[in-house]
């Protein structure tokens, strides 16, 4: 049977179906060596998706919050909740992002436009909040290099405290053991006493363990002091430091060199920063199960509480780390898989990218544990005492136990450039999602072989200046502010609506059947009621549940047990605020602009919704003509469309929002 779909795009009519010839197959092989969509561009590879998904959704969290989490929530037994959290939100709307942005090969800000334009609204909220997480994101980043220079040299600076940067409260591991050891003395505020009268030496030794509480480890010491510069209020900046300055300079410049090319050398960069972090941590596990103490660190991680269960915050905790591990609602997977070619085989990449992800997170606890497992057995104190999480395990914790070991520098190295590598596949999206967004909305004026690196250059060199206040004294409390409001309460609004507006208002259905044209309707059959029931029930539902109980159990934050002054929090929600204002304010400047229009038109998708490349537009997409050339559908009221009137196995064809749509084969 001739397919009614089949035409030629030339003129968008309706053409007999032609037999196939050697000479129809050859351009077809040759596209396969290019890209498929010229204007555009694709990814030149599968792996360099596939790499750059899991990169980008493999990040910092994975090795300092998860284990945290673990250790929170019952250690083993947050498995269960993490894994139900996995598989009921997380792959779902992760591979409702990925689909969408792949069928359309389309940015946030387009995809929301085109299926309902009343909730434009949250590709921008998308773009935004990617922004806002890059200027911050990039500054850890900033922090990583620090570290990595200061560990090229033969002894690293956090080890001891005799620096000029140390407090008289400064303690250090190796010092004590050298001066009790070596020289049968007492370690007190940085000096060994030695040759003193056993008085002096129990009373030094009774001091020592009462301002325990006070002691400052060399290490946190070396954090605070050298590197931050740090203030004990927001208020206090310091001024900046110019150290921490060229190394955010140098984070910029290298997100910008790899990014140059957009995805062409984004692609390739991430076969080695997608993979390397692997080879670190499994050389870490290694060594770490040879210390003394690993073992009980590892029992400590997964041995499981079941009790812990009956809490409420334990499933919060799960959601919220699947929620953001994945880094669904940033519109960075929107992004990415916009540049796929449009039958690729997004289901099974989701499942790859997906438990690729939570499996690295639990590998990474292992690591974590059997190192702090070590710290504990070293400093005779129980695990729990020296669980940390964040920035405090990353640049505090974790290179204390590095300075012991020997060749530590070599470790130290290793490991920082692995956080290095982790944060830069993030990065990489972040930055390429708010590209995208330009050179969706002004095509003609981006898409040059000059324009795209100066696009790109420009933006990174904004983002670099908003993000100095994070070199100053003051920060760390800035860095923490931006994390907890601008990449925290608005994502998990924007990702609500988002699984109601594409499953509810677009239509599940008719999403399935998008997904149908890009891999066959018979791929995958078995697994769609599973989609139906998490995309219509479970995800936004269990979202709005982890939002509810976060703003019920509401506490002031605070940045290292810090509280911010009103005016801080202020700022904070309205970061978060300002991000979902933007939703109803596009709504309303779209309903202003094109008034004219009835209510219907705006929750309905776009006559120009569908497929890119004209020979992906077939079915209920077939009949559109292309709009006028030069004309943008992002920036622009679009102008009136030829409808071809045919009938077929598809049925007849009405435009969207006058009741129409194909009245059979599950279109309608």
């Amino acid at each position: 049977m001739d397919n009614p779909g089949y035409y030629d795009g030339r003129n968008l009519q309706v053409a007999e179906k032609q037999p196939v010839t050697t000479k129809d197959i050859e351009p077809l092989e040759l596209e396969e060596n290019g890209d498929e969509n010229k204007e555009r561009g694709n990814w030149s590879g599968k792996l360099d998706f596939l790499l750059s998904c899991l990169g980008y959704a493999v990040g910092l969290g994975n090795v300092w919050r998860f284990p945290f989490l673990c250790y929170r929530n019952g250690g083993g037994a947050f498995f269960i909740p993490y894994l139900l959290m996995l598989f009921f939100v997380g792959l779902p709307l992760f591979y409702l992002e990925l689909s969408i942005g792949q069928f359309s090969s389309m940015g946030p800000i387009g995809i929301f436009g085109k299926i309902c334009p009343l909730f434009q609204g949250i590709g921008y909220a998308m773009v935004v909040i990617a922004g806002l997480t890059a200027i911050y994101y990039n500054v850890i980043l900033a922090w990583t290099f620090y570290y990595l220079f200061a560990s090229f040299q033969r002894k690293l600076p956090w080890g001891d405290c005799d620096n000029d940067w140390n407090t008289k409260d400064c303690w250090s591991k190796i010092e004590e053991e050298a001066c009790e050891n070596d020289h049968q003395g007492v370690y007190y505020q940085r000096t060994c006493h030695t040759n003193i009268s056993e008085t002096k030496t129990d009373m030094l030794r009774n001091l020592s363990i009462v301002e325990n509480k006070l002691r400052m480890s060399a290490s946190e010491e070396f954090y605070r002091h050298k590197m931050l510069g740090w203030t004990e209020s927001i208020d206090n900046t310091n001024g900046i430091k110019w150290d921490l300055c060229l190394c955010l300079l140098l984070a910029w410049i290298v997100v910008t060199l790899c990014l140059i090319k957009g995805i062409k050398s984004s692609g390739k960069v991430v076969y080695f920063t997608a993979t390397f972090p692997y080879v670190v941590l499994f050389a870490l596990l290694i060594r770490g199960l040879t210390l003394d103490g690993a073992l009980e660190g590892i029992k400590f991680y997964i041995i499981p509480t079941i009790s812990e269960l009956k809490k409420p915050q334990v499933w919060v905790d799960a959601a919220g780390q699947i929620f953001f591990s994945l880094s669904v609602g940033f519109g960075g997977i929107h992004t990415l898989a916009s540049y796929n070619r449009f039958n690729n085989n997004c289901f099974r990449d989701s499942l790859i990218v997906v438990c690729g992800n939570s499996l690295t997170s639990i590998f990474a606890g292992f690591v974590i544990f059997s190192i702090l497992g070590h710290m504990a057995f070293d400093l005779n104190k129980s695990v729990a005492d020296v669980v940390s999480s964040g920035s405090g395990l990353a640049f505090i914790a974790y290179p204390a136990v590095l300075s012991r070991l020997p060749v530590a520098p070599l470790w130290s190295i290793l490991f920082f450039f692995m956080l290095l590598t982790l944060g830069l596949d993030s990065m990489f999206v972040f930055t390429e999602t708010i590209v995208t967004f330009f050179l969706d909305t002004f095509p003609n004026h981006t898409r040059g072989t000059w324009q795209k690196p100066l696009l790109v250059a420009g933006v990174n060199t904004i983002m670099f200046i908003l993000g100095l206040p994070m070199t100053t004294g003051a920060g760390l409390y800035w860095n923490d502010l931006m994390n907890t409001f601008a990449a925290s309460w608005s994502v998990i609004i924007v990702a609500l609506l988002e699984g109601i507006v594409v499953p509810w208002v677009y239509g599940a259905r008719r999403f399935m059947n998008d997904i149908s044209m890009m891999m066959g309707r018979g791929c995958y059959v078995a697994f769609n009621p599973f989609w139906y029931f998490t995309w219509l029930l479970t995800v936004p539902l269990l979202i709005l549940g982890t939002f509810v109980f976060n703003f019920i159990y509401y506490e002031a934050p605070k940045s290292d047990n810090v509280p911010y002054p009103p005016w801080a929090e202020g700022v904070g929600w309205l970061m978060a605020w300002g991000i979902v204002a933007l939703i109803p304010l596009v709504a309303l400047i779209n309903l202003f602009r094109y008034h004219t229009k009835r209510i219907p038109t705006f929750v309905s998708p776009d006559p120009t919704w569908g497929p890119a490349l004209d020979k992906h537009r077939f079915g209920k997409y077939a009949p559109l003509a292309k709009p006028a050339d030069g004309f943008n559908t992002m920036t622009e009221k679009p102008p009136a469309y030829t409808i071809n009137d045919h009938a077929g196995t598809y049925g007849s064809y009405k435009p969207y929002g006058s009741g129409g749509g194909y009245n059979n084969q599950g279109y309608s």
